[in-house]
């Protein structure tokens, strides 16, 4: 199955069908596992993720050889509530520093042998303002999703998705509002610096918001075309494409993670190709992370997006790997066995 989707009925068939990991590589890279020269459950953690890798590759021992980091970009008509310490124009801006390999996940995903690719998305026609109705027409957020399923390379062995976009994170904690509930100030924080006076308005905001889609409310696919922005949907898709291709996944900070549980939502389990890089402090991503099930590889204090967090957290991941495939077996080294 390699068709793309026309609309949001078809992209949530194309989520039903996914295909889920191969048991039977799992199973052969825990026997390996267990004849490594370490006394059994040594490396913690490492041990779970390269089995986890291995099933998603179908491959008892696997390198990681190909990763690869998309940056999404998109702007909000919602910053015209001042729920932003930039100006919108800052999106754009940071686009030429990504193409031109100054941001920090350039750096990041160079020490981690990972490319970057950038795609901005209509960054001169704002989403509209979702406070006022819905952020997106269908075809708009069907075009992002598309553009975030475009854009993996079927050839990476691992996806990571960053953005950029002033005022994503209102667009973030709007989508985390509709799809787990309470208050929303609970998933309201200051983004990109915000002053603590700032946040209550962001939080009144991210209330209208949902006031004004109603629909958004326990439909994710609806949540995201109404409160999400092109750069969140195109990681939606992204995300979902990696997954029918069987590529692990590495998942950034709260904008990403926001979009991600899009998908969850929508399928039970459209995640499992999915690890949490890290815990941004941005105040809500925690919470996020619980609920679904995610714990962070790394709780660094980051808060900067691009998918920085996950771009650092692939060298994690290939440590795990190097150490499962790479070390010896008992009866290889000859040394005797418990």
């Amino acid at each position: 199955m390699t068709q793309d989707f026309d609309s949001l009925d078809a992209f949530a068939d194309r989520l039903a069908a996914v295909p889920g990991p191969d048991a039977a590589a799992r199973d052969r890279a825990v026997a390996r596992d267990a004849e490594l020269t370490k006394p059994p459950g040594s490396l913690g953690r490492l041990e779970e993720l390269a089995a986890w890798y291995c099933a998603w590759r179908g491959d008892e021992r696997p390198r990681i050889t190909a990763p690869q980091v998309i940056v999404f970009a998109g702007n909000h008509g919602v910053t015209a509530q001042g729920v932003s310490a930039f100006p919108p124009e800052v999106t754009a801006q940071m686009v030429g520093n990504f193409r031109h390999g100054g941001a920090a996940v350039n750096q990041l995903a160079e020490i981690s042998g990972a490319r970057v690719d950038v795609h901005a998305l209509s960054l001169e026609t704002p989403t509209a303002d979702f406070t006022r109705g819905p952020a997106m027409t269908e075809a708009e957020a069907v075009t992002a999703l598309r553009a975030g399923w475009q854009a993996v390379d079927p050839a990476a062995d691992l996806l990571v998705t960053g953005e950029m976009g002033i005022g994503n994170t209102t667009s973030a904690a709007a989508l985390a509002h509709a799809l787990f509930g309470g208050q929303a100030a609970d998933w309201t924080g200051r983004g990109t610096g915000v002053p603590e006076a700032g946040v209550a308005h962001k939080a009144e905001v991210v209330a209208r918001g949902l006031a004004a889609n109603p629909e958004a409310r326990g439909n994710a696919l609806a949540a995201l075309r109404c409160l999400g922005g092109r750069e969140l949907a195109a990681m939606a898709g992204a995300i979902a494409r990696a997954r029918q291709l069987r590529i692990p996944v590495i998942l950034d900070g709260f904008i990403c993670t926001a979009a991600a549980a899009c998908l969850e939502r929508a399928r039970p389990g459209a995640l499992d190709h999915a690890v949490a890089g890290h815990r941004s402090a941005e105040a809500a991503h925690g919470a996020l992370l619980a609920r679904l099930g995610k714990a962070p590889l790394l709780d660094l204090g980051m808060r900067l997006g691009e998918g920085s967090g996950a771009a650092l957290a692939i060298g994690v991941l290939r440590g795990a790997l190097a150490c499962h495939s790479g070390m010896a077996t008992f009866s290889e080294a000859g040394v005797s066995g418990a």
